[in-house]
This record gives structure tokens, C-alpha cells and sequence, in this order.
């Protein structure tokens, strides 16, 4: 599933089309990805309005058209956006088209876990802010963490850190890298985590996500070679810190990857 930074990534593939004119839509409002959304305005509306601006807020992203509209984009978990030239013809996962004169902003989602959402209104839609801070925000700072991790205290601490309204963005390979740094256990119980280890998680997360936006997000640059992400997924995988092999388990139905050494 992508996460905050490989959104950042694929919400800026459209931004070549910025200021210009959208001339046509193509969609099958059959589709899953449309739940809740009603196709027929989203066509109405976005014809002959201009895009001009978009942002994105940890596994979402929102774009805003001229005359007060707005679409927001969830990835789900094979969601992609993508630009093809002016006669693209879309596929059968190519679920949302938007042409414009010279080129087609595409959203493509084969398994349909994503979603697709538009709203009306000079104002922002309200299922865009969550109040969730984002995490490299003045807002998301240790005391926060403090609080979240106070709800959740009989959930291992895997499982709290992929929660999205607590660490918005996160998924899978970005919690194993911040445990790995924090030197925390995943299956670790919140409840039993030292001041130590909940500030060490704090700058962890400031950390990895940072330095994710800073490769991944801004050309789909992999991390630097010594981040966890690269032996996370290899069966014989050991750690970048001193070779020590690394040990998997499933903690909230996700593969979980570990140091025994650093993470004891």
C-alpha cells in the first residue's frame, strides 16, 4: 500500500497540468472506487474548469478545480496516478480519466481499495480534515504522541503506530523503520514502553518521515541503503547495523520485520 512519501510522489505526477483546461472526463460510475460519490456531477462539474492547485495529507490527496470544486484520491492499495498523452485510451483499471488539450491525468486501481471522492462548495470538503496533524507539523510533537499511545495502551506498539488517527501516512515498511531506529520491539505492549522508548519513537517518526519525503517523495529516489526498507522483505534479510539476521512475525495482519539484537 503506498505510504505518505509515494503519495507525495504520485500526487505530483499531475501537476504538469496545472492552469489548464479539463476537456474531458471518462469514468465507469460502476466501479468501487466510486462509493458515495455520484459520477454523473463529477463529470458535470470538471468539464471546462481549470485545475489549479493540489496537497496532500498523509494516504490522501486533494485536488482543486476552478468554480469551487474539489477531488479528493485515496491509493488504496494498488491506486496509482499517472499522465499519458491526449489520445490515451483508458484500460480496464484506469478508472478515472481527466483530459485535457494536450495530455490525460489517469487513476488507475486494480484491486478498486482506493477512492475517489469530489465535493461542490467554495469551501474544502469536510471529510478532508480529519484534525489529525500531520507529521511534519509543529503539531504533532511528543505530547501528542503521548496521548495517542496513552488510548491504545494494550495494543503492541506495531499496531499503534499504523493507526492513521494517531500517525497519519504510515504504513507498513515506514512503522518497521521507525521501531528498528527507536530500538523498540513491535510486539511490545504501548502500555509497557519507557519515557525513553515514546521519545525515541517520536523522533524516529519526525525522522523517517523527513527523510522519505526528501528521496522518495520528491523523485522516487529509494532511501539510503542503510534504512531497514531494504532487507525488511528478503527472506534471508539481516540488519544494515551489524548483519544480525532478521527475525518476521505478523502483528495486525501485516509482516513484521525485526532486529533481536537492536530491538530487544
Amino acid at each position: 500500500m503506498p505510504e505518505l512519501a509515494e503519495v507525495e510522489w504520485y500526487r505530483k505526477q499531475w501537476n504538469v497540468g496545472l492552469g489548464k483546461k479539463i476537456v474531458d472526463v471518462r469514468l465507469d460510475g460502476r466501479n468501487r472506487v466510486f462509493r458515495g460519490t455520484d459520477p454523473r456531477e463529477l463529470h458535470r462539474r470538471l468539464v471546462d474548469e481549470k485545475f489549479l492547485s493540489s496537497e496532500a495529507r498523509g494516504k490522501r490527496m486533494l485536488f482543486k478545480f476552478s468554480s469551487h470544486n474539489w477531488l479528493g484520491i485515496h491509493l488504496g492499495m494498488t491506486g496509482k496516478i499517472r499522465v499519458e498523452s491526449g489520445n490515451f485510451h483508458p484500460n480496464k483499471h484506469d478508472h478515472l480519466v481527466l483530459y485535457q488539450s494536450e495530455r490525460a491525468l489517469v487513476f488507475t486501481d486494480s484491486r478498486q481499495f482506493g477512492r475517489v471522492r469530489f465535493h461542490h462548495g467554495r469551501e474544502g470538503p469536510d471529510w478532508w480534515d480529519t484534525g489529525v496533524p500531520e507529521i511534519i507539523s509543529a503539531e504533532f510533537d511528543q505530547r501528542f504522541v503521548d496521548r495517542f499511545l496513552d488510548r491504545h495502551r494494550k495494543a503492541p506498539i506495531k499496531s499503534v503506530v499504523l493507526l492513521q488517527n494517531g500517525f497519519s501516512g504510515i504504513g507498513n515498511w515506514m512503522a518497521d523503520e521507525i521501531l528498528w531506529r527507536a530500538k523498540v520491539r513491535p510486539p511490545k505492549r504501548t502500555g509497557k514502553l519507557t519515557r525513553h522508548e515514546r521519545a525515541a519513537i517520536f523522533r524516529a517518526t519526525k525522522f523517517v518521515v523527513r527523510r522519505s519525503l526528501e528521496t522518495l517523495g520528491r523523485n522516487f529516489t529509494d532511501p539510503p541503503k542503510n534504512w531497514l526498507i531494504h532487507q525488511k522483505w528478503r527472506r534471508e534479510g539481516v540488519c544494515p547495523l551489524h548483519r544480525t539476521l532478521l527475525r518476521h512475525t505478523i502483528i495486525g495482519g501485516r509482516t513484521t520485520a525485526w532486529c533481536p539484537r537492536c530491538q530487544k
